[in-house]
């Protein structure tokens, strides 16, 4: 949506940059919150905040770049070798395009005042030829500035595909104008407000809003008091001022009876003047008196300060020597000590480059172990799969085995009955031929005897 709102504002400045800062930093004037609101967060959590603040980023990163395009553009120097003939091409076509909208603006601007000069010749045909162009010409700048749109996310593509072209284009901050550079410092102050607004939770944003109700309702009534207060104040004045006109009048009054009381004064100022001196000699040789009294007083004191001195000077010598012994004995220990922990330490590090070493051989054979693992597992598997196999092949034997044993006792059987059968039928036949030899001999034997 920035990029939409700056796609004329690279090669020219018009009043709507102007509008926009003043818009900005009334924002800045209205939303800067009091130091005591300030949130509590100084980092951005969610993932939410983060896009939003880096949306914001880029924004402001686009529009650093766009707004020194018109610097580029019109430059005397040959920038091509710096951000290359296709960046260079790119913005050349934005500048042609911007130059045609800047015309036609114009243009518009000039016919419109032409125009409005000439408000009494609504019906004449050539104020109907003018009206007439000026929708034409009204019409002609939507496409431009689509145009105009494509052409600078055309530049901003480019410029974004090369950083170091951008980042050299960024250098040449000098060449922005006042009113981008305002509007790219409102960017920033509406990104700071957005960062805190974005660090601000919801329970802080409700005791903030409850926070400005407290101070506007506060506000209303001292407001309410103040105009209540002045309201009195005025009638106190104008009442201190009737006051003061009469009090004016006894202040005369009183002037001029002091002036006769002053007269009358005189004489026992006079004699209070002399009480007085007299009294202040009373006073002088009392206070001579009182001084020689303190001065000795102080004589004794100093003489008991200066006892106290030296017994307390006896106390610190004492102490010191005591201080300086266990300093001393302190001093000692602290070198054994370090002594102790230089070679408890020597001893540390020996240990841990073994324990190093340990570790290293540890992980070593844990390795090893991992891989003789990984084979034993393998191995396991397959002599899982050959017992399987060898068993399967033992079952298949058994059952083919059994198979042939079977097969072979019932061909036997088979045999067997086959020449039960044979027998049978040679003897069920010789049992036939010895019947048939019986008869026939019997019927020979009845043929002979008849």
């Amino acid at each position: 949506m920035a990029l939409d709102i700056l796609t004329v504002a690279p090669l020219y400045q018009g009043p709507d940059i102007n509008k926009i800062r003043l818009m900005a930093e009334t924002t800045k004037k209205s939303t800067t919150p009091p130091k005591l609101l300030a949130p509590a967060g100084t980092r951005l959590t969610t993932i939410e905040t983060k896009r939003i603040m880096s949306v914001l980023d880029e924004t402001i990163h686009k529009v650093e770049l766009v707004t020194l395009l018109s610097n580029v553009a019109s430059s005397s120097q040959s920038p091509e070798g710096v951000l290359g003939e296709d960046i260079m091409k790119a913005v050349r076509e934005h500048r042609d395009l911007c130059q045609t909208l800047l015309d036609h603006v114009n243009y518009l601007q000039e016919e419109e005042r032409r125009l409005q000069e000439e408000e009494g010749f609504e019906d004449e045909p050539w104020s109907q030829d003018l009206v007439f162009s000026i929708e034409l010409q009204k019409s002609h700048l939507p496409p431009l500035k689509q145009q105009i749109r494509e052409s600078t996310k055309n530049v901003l593509r480019l410029l974004l595909s090369n950083p170091q072209a951008a980042s050299l284009l960024r250098a040449q901050s000098l060449g922005r104008s006042e009113e981008a550079q305002s509007f790219i410092d409102s960017l920033g102050e509406l990104r700071g407000f957005l960062f805190e607004r974005l660090l601000t939770s919801p329970m802080e944003a409700r005791d903030k809003t409850r926070f400005i109700q407290d101070i506007t309702r506060r506000n209303r009534r001292n407001q309410e008091i103040i105009d209540t207060l002045e309201n009195e104040l005025a009638a106190c004045m104008r009442n201190r001022d009737a006051e003061v006109e009469k009090e004016n009048f006894v202040v005369q009054e009183l002037k001029n009876h002091l002036h006769q009381v002053l007269k009358f004064s005189e004489n026992s100022l006079l004699r209070t003047k002399q009480e007085a001196e007299k009294q202040q000699k009373a006073d002088f040789r009392a206070s001579q008196a009182r001084v020689a009294k303190i001065q000795q007083e102080i004589l004794l004191l100093r003489s008991q300060f200066h006892n106290l001195v030296m017994e307390n000077r006896e106390a610190e010598q004492a102490l010191r020597k005591k201080k300086y012994k266990v300093e001393t004995e302190i001093e000692n220990w602290i070198q054994k000590y370090d002594l102790e922990m230089s070679e408890k330490q020597d001893e540390y590090e020996e240990l841990d480059i073994i324990h190093k070493e340990e570790k290293l051989q540890l992980e070593e054979l844990k390795h090893r172990h991992g891989v003789l693992v990984e084979e034993f597992s393998q191995i396991r598997a397959e002599q899982e799969i050959k017992a399987k196999e060898r068993l399967e092949a033992e079952q298949e034997m058994i059952r083919m085995v059994r198979a042939a044993t079977l097969i072979q006792a019932l061909w036997k059987g088979y045999l067997v009955r086959s020449m039960l059968r044979s027998r049978k039928k040679k003897r069920n036949k010789g049992k036939m031929k010895g019947k048939e030899k019986g008869k026939s001999k019997g019927k020979g034997k009845g043929k002979g005897k008849k």
